[in-house]
Protein backbone atom coordinates (compact mmCIF):
# COMPACT_ATOMS: atom_id res chain seq x y z
CA UNK A 1 0.00 0.00 0.00
CA UNK A 2 1.47 3.60 -0.65
CA UNK A 3 0.86 6.41 1.95
CA UNK A 4 0.73 10.19 0.39
CA UNK A 5 0.72 12.20 3.55
CA UNK A 6 -1.25 15.36 3.01
CA UNK A 7 -0.83 18.72 5.51
CA UNK A 8 -1.26 22.18 6.49
CA UNK A 9 1.57 24.46 5.73
CA UNK A 10 -0.48 27.34 6.04
CA UNK A 11 -3.18 27.70 3.62
CA UNK A 12 -6.49 26.21 6.53
CA UNK A 13 -8.36 23.82 6.92
CA UNK A 14 -10.88 24.44 3.54
CA UNK A 15 -7.88 24.54 0.95
CA UNK A 16 -6.50 21.09 2.52
CA UNK A 17 -9.84 19.37 2.45
CA UNK A 18 -10.35 20.22 -1.35
CA UNK A 19 -7.03 19.26 -2.25
CA UNK A 20 -7.63 16.05 0.19
CA UNK A 21 -11.17 15.36 -1.43
CA UNK A 22 -8.74 15.86 -5.05
CA UNK A 23 -6.34 13.68 -3.91
CA UNK A 24 -8.46 10.86 -3.19
CA UNK A 25 -10.80 11.10 -6.08
CA UNK A 26 -8.08 10.50 -8.21
CA UNK A 27 -6.46 7.78 -6.46
CA UNK A 28 -9.34 5.99 -6.12
CA UNK A 29 -9.61 5.86 -10.18
CA UNK A 30 -6.28 3.38 -9.70
CA UNK A 31 -7.35 1.29 -6.47
CA UNK A 32 -8.90 1.09 -3.39
CA UNK A 33 -8.15 4.20 -1.20
CA UNK A 34 -8.06 4.35 2.95
CA UNK A 35 -7.81 7.74 4.76
CA UNK A 36 -6.35 8.10 8.12
CA UNK A 37 -7.60 11.92 9.43
CA UNK A 38 -6.39 12.94 12.69
CA UNK A 39 -7.16 16.62 14.67
CA UNK A 40 -4.04 17.83 16.40
CA UNK A 41 -6.11 19.25 18.79
CA UNK A 42 -7.11 16.47 20.74
CA UNK A 43 -3.70 14.96 21.41
CA UNK A 44 -3.11 17.59 24.47
CA UNK A 45 -0.44 19.64 22.85
CA UNK A 46 1.85 16.78 21.85
CA UNK A 47 3.52 16.59 18.51
CA UNK A 48 2.29 13.82 15.96
CA UNK A 49 3.92 11.51 14.95
CA UNK A 50 3.60 7.99 13.19
CA UNK A 51 4.88 5.98 15.75
CA UNK A 52 3.22 7.88 18.88
CA UNK A 53 -0.12 6.67 20.42
CA UNK A 54 -2.47 9.97 20.48
CA UNK A 55 -5.04 10.79 23.22
CA UNK A 56 -7.86 11.54 21.27
CA UNK A 57 -9.02 9.68 18.55
CA UNK A 58 -7.64 8.43 15.11
CA UNK A 59 -10.65 8.14 12.47
CA UNK A 60 -10.12 6.57 9.25
CA UNK A 61 -12.91 5.77 6.24
CA UNK A 62 -12.44 3.45 3.66
CA UNK A 63 -11.98 4.54 -0.34
CA UNK A 64 -14.90 6.00 -1.77
CA UNK A 65 -16.50 2.61 -2.47
CA UNK A 66 -16.52 1.95 1.60
CA UNK A 67 -19.73 3.17 3.21
CA UNK A 68 -18.29 3.27 7.50
CA UNK A 69 -15.55 4.83 9.52
CA UNK A 70 -14.20 3.75 12.62
CA UNK A 71 -12.35 5.36 15.53
CA UNK A 72 -10.29 4.00 17.91
CA UNK A 73 -9.34 6.11 21.53
CA UNK A 74 -5.37 5.57 21.87
CA UNK A 75 -4.80 4.15 18.27
CA UNK A 76 -1.56 5.33 16.71
CA UNK A 77 -1.22 6.32 12.93
CA UNK A 78 0.52 3.00 12.29
CA UNK A 79 -1.89 1.04 13.56
CA UNK A 80 -4.67 2.40 11.23
CA UNK A 81 -2.25 1.88 8.21
CA UNK A 82 -1.62 -1.36 9.42
CA UNK A 83 -5.37 -2.27 9.02
CA UNK A 84 -5.85 -0.78 5.71
CA UNK A 85 -3.12 -2.26 4.51
CA UNK A 86 -4.89 -5.54 3.91
CA UNK A 87 -6.91 -4.69 1.22
CA UNK A 88 -6.61 -0.70 0.24
CA UNK A 89 -4.14 0.12 -2.45
CA UNK A 90 -3.56 3.92 -1.60
CA UNK A 91 -3.79 5.66 1.72
CA UNK A 92 -3.65 9.63 2.26
CA UNK A 93 -3.05 10.75 5.96
CA UNK A 94 -3.80 13.95 6.59
CA UNK A 95 -2.53 16.57 9.51
CA UNK A 96 0.25 14.74 10.65
CA UNK A 97 3.33 16.36 10.43
CA UNK A 98 6.02 13.82 11.22
CA UNK A 99 5.51 11.01 8.62
CA UNK A 100 8.35 8.52 7.45
CA UNK A 101 6.07 8.42 4.02
CA UNK A 102 6.07 10.91 0.89
CA UNK A 103 3.80 13.80 1.65
CA UNK A 104 2.23 17.19 -0.12
CA UNK A 105 2.10 20.36 2.05
CA UNK A 106 -1.22 23.04 0.94
CA UNK A 107 0.76 26.27 1.63
CA UNK A 108 4.12 27.35 1.56
CA UNK A 109 4.00 28.80 5.70
CA UNK A 110 7.72 28.25 7.03
CA UNK A 111 7.23 25.47 9.44
CA UNK A 112 10.00 23.57 11.46
CA UNK A 113 8.28 20.45 12.49
CA UNK A 114 8.61 18.93 8.57
CA UNK A 115 7.92 15.43 7.25
CA UNK A 116 10.35 13.03 7.84
CA UNK A 117 9.87 11.72 4.36
CA UNK A 118 9.90 13.71 0.81
CA UNK A 119 7.91 16.35 0.16
CA UNK A 120 6.42 15.62 -3.23
CA UNK A 121 4.59 18.97 -3.83
CA UNK A 122 4.37 22.30 -2.00
CA UNK A 123 0.88 23.59 -3.58
CA UNK A 124 -1.56 26.33 -2.88
CA UNK A 125 -4.78 24.48 -3.95
CA UNK A 126 -5.97 21.53 -6.03
CA UNK A 127 -5.82 23.26 -9.30
CA UNK A 128 -1.56 22.95 -8.77
CA UNK A 129 -1.67 19.26 -8.76
CA UNK A 130 0.18 17.75 -11.38
CA UNK A 131 -1.10 14.28 -10.78
CA UNK A 132 0.32 11.74 -12.97
CA UNK A 133 4.12 13.56 -11.66
CA UNK A 134 2.49 13.14 -8.49
CA UNK A 135 1.28 9.43 -8.46
CA UNK A 136 4.64 8.61 -10.58
CA UNK A 137 6.97 9.35 -7.70
CA UNK A 138 4.09 7.69 -5.02
CA UNK A 139 4.40 4.74 -6.36
CA UNK A 140 8.34 4.91 -6.81
CA UNK A 141 8.41 5.23 -2.88
CA UNK A 142 8.70 2.39 0.00
CA UNK A 143 5.29 0.88 -0.09
CA UNK A 144 3.75 0.61 3.55
CA UNK A 145 3.73 -3.45 4.40
CA UNK A 146 2.67 -5.05 7.44
CA UNK A 147 2.48 -8.98 8.51
CA UNK A 148 -1.12 -8.47 8.12
CA UNK A 149 -0.86 -6.67 4.89
CA UNK A 150 1.08 -10.06 3.69
CA UNK A 151 -0.55 -12.68 5.11
CA UNK A 152 -3.88 -11.36 3.50
CA UNK A 153 -1.78 -11.38 -0.09
CA UNK A 154 -0.37 -14.94 0.25
CA UNK A 155 -4.47 -16.14 1.33
CA UNK A 156 -5.35 -14.12 -2.46
CA UNK A 157 -2.83 -16.58 -4.18
CA UNK A 158 -4.42 -18.96 -6.74
CA UNK A 159 -3.13 -21.88 -4.99
CA UNK A 160 -4.39 -21.29 -1.59
CA UNK A 161 -6.99 -24.13 -1.73
CA UNK A 162 -4.04 -26.23 -2.01
CA UNK A 163 -2.48 -24.85 1.26
CA UNK A 164 -2.91 -26.06 4.58
CA UNK A 165 -0.06 -23.98 6.77
CA UNK A 166 0.73 -20.38 6.89
CA UNK A 167 4.25 -19.43 8.87
CA UNK A 168 5.63 -16.36 9.20
CA UNK A 169 8.58 -14.53 11.08
CA UNK A 170 8.97 -10.71 12.08
CA UNK A 171 11.72 -9.26 12.77
CA UNK A 172 12.17 -6.04 15.25
CA UNK A 173 14.50 -3.80 16.77
CA UNK A 174 15.99 -5.23 19.95
CA UNK A 175 16.68 -2.13 22.92
CA UNK A 176 19.10 -4.40 24.50
CA UNK A 177 21.34 -7.74 24.15
CA UNK A 178 21.77 -7.80 27.70
CA UNK A 179 21.08 -5.14 31.26
CA UNK A 180 24.30 -3.67 31.24
CA UNK A 181 24.41 -2.85 27.27
CA UNK A 182 23.47 1.00 25.79
CA UNK A 183 19.97 1.19 24.67
CA UNK A 184 19.10 1.07 21.10
CA UNK A 185 17.29 4.37 19.83
CA UNK A 186 17.19 3.40 16.33
CA UNK A 187 18.19 1.54 13.49
CA UNK A 188 18.78 3.08 10.07
CA UNK A 189 18.80 0.87 6.85
CA UNK A 190 20.12 1.81 3.74
CA UNK A 191 20.07 -0.87 0.49
CA UNK A 192 22.03 -1.04 -2.29
CA UNK A 193 19.06 0.41 -5.17
CA UNK A 194 18.11 -1.85 -7.94
CA UNK A 195 20.53 -5.06 -7.07
CA UNK A 196 18.60 -5.52 -3.08
CA UNK A 197 14.86 -5.43 -5.06
CA UNK A 198 16.60 -7.78 -7.50
CA UNK A 199 17.90 -10.59 -4.94
CA UNK A 200 14.98 -10.46 -2.49
CA UNK A 201 12.81 -11.20 -5.88
CA UNK A 202 15.07 -13.78 -6.79
CA UNK A 203 14.37 -15.64 -3.30
CA UNK A 204 11.38 -15.44 -3.19
CA UNK A 205 11.06 -17.34 -6.57
CA UNK A 206 13.83 -19.69 -5.22
CA UNK A 207 11.94 -20.29 -2.22
CA UNK A 208 8.60 -21.02 -4.00
CA UNK A 209 10.16 -23.47 -6.39
CA UNK A 210 10.36 -25.97 -3.07
CA UNK A 211 8.30 -28.75 -3.32
CA UNK A 212 4.77 -28.14 -0.88
CA UNK A 213 5.55 -24.20 -1.21
CA UNK A 214 3.14 -22.45 -2.73
CA UNK A 215 3.25 -18.66 -2.60
CA UNK A 216 6.17 -16.07 -0.55
CA UNK A 217 6.46 -12.59 0.74
CA UNK A 218 9.72 -11.00 1.82
CA UNK A 219 9.65 -7.49 3.14
CA UNK A 220 12.70 -5.47 4.92
CA UNK A 221 11.88 -1.98 5.56
CA UNK A 222 14.50 0.55 4.63
CA UNK A 223 15.39 4.40 6.46
CA UNK A 224 15.41 4.70 10.05
CA UNK A 225 13.48 1.84 12.81
CA UNK A 226 12.80 3.00 16.34
CA UNK A 227 13.51 0.93 19.07
CA UNK A 228 10.46 -2.00 19.87
CA UNK A 229 9.53 -1.51 15.59
CA UNK A 230 8.91 -4.07 13.00
CA UNK A 231 11.77 -4.46 10.68
CA UNK A 232 11.72 -7.52 8.27
CA UNK A 233 8.69 -9.92 8.22
CA UNK A 234 8.56 -13.52 5.86
CA UNK A 235 5.65 -15.00 4.86
CA UNK A 236 5.00 -18.50 3.83
CA UNK A 237 2.33 -20.01 2.26
CA UNK A 238 2.67 -24.04 1.92
CA UNK A 239 1.00 -27.30 1.85
CA UNK A 240 1.95 -28.54 5.53
CA UNK A 241 3.44 -27.19 8.44
CA UNK A 242 7.02 -28.88 8.05
CA UNK A 243 7.76 -27.00 4.42
CA UNK A 244 6.40 -23.79 5.67
CA UNK A 245 8.03 -23.85 9.33
CA UNK A 246 11.55 -24.58 6.93
CA UNK A 247 11.10 -21.84 4.52
CA UNK A 248 10.65 -19.48 6.64
CA UNK A 249 13.70 -20.48 8.73
CA UNK A 250 15.62 -20.46 5.37
CA UNK A 251 13.68 -17.31 3.99
CA UNK A 252 15.22 -14.94 6.91
CA UNK A 253 18.78 -17.09 6.94
CA UNK A 254 18.84 -16.05 3.38
CA UNK A 255 17.73 -12.16 3.02
CA UNK A 256 20.20 -11.75 5.67
CA UNK A 257 22.92 -13.08 3.93
CA UNK A 258 21.99 -12.64 -0.02
CA UNK A 259 20.26 -9.39 -0.12
CA UNK A 260 22.42 -6.06 0.43
CA UNK A 261 20.88 -3.99 2.81
CA UNK A 262 23.24 -1.94 5.13
CA UNK A 263 22.60 -0.90 8.98
CA UNK A 264 23.58 1.91 10.80
CA UNK A 265 23.00 1.18 14.86
CA UNK A 266 22.14 4.58 17.09
CA UNK A 267 22.38 3.93 20.89
CA UNK A 268 21.89 6.22 23.56
CA UNK A 269 26.48 6.45 23.90
CA UNK A 270 27.32 6.25 19.58
CA UNK A 271 26.57 5.54 16.25
CA UNK A 272 28.27 2.85 13.56
CA UNK A 273 27.01 1.29 10.39
CA UNK A 274 27.56 -2.32 11.57
CA UNK A 275 29.17 -3.82 8.68
CA UNK A 276 32.40 -0.75 9.37
CA UNK A 277 32.27 -2.73 13.14
CA UNK A 278 35.02 -4.88 14.01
Amino acid sequence: MHVLGVRDGGAGGDALERVVDRVVDRLSERGRVGVVRYDATIADGTHAGESLTFGGDVTYDLGVDGDWAASGTGMSVGDALDSLSTDCKYAVVVGVRSLRHPSIVVGEAVDDRITEGPVLATIDGPADLEFDDLIARLEAAEPHESLQSLVARVKRSPSADRAGAIATFTGRVRAKDSDDDARTEHLEFEKYEGVADERMAALEADLEARDGVLEVELYHRTGVVADGEDIVFVVVLAGHRAEAFRTVEDGIDRLKDEVPLFKKEVTAEDEFWVHDRP
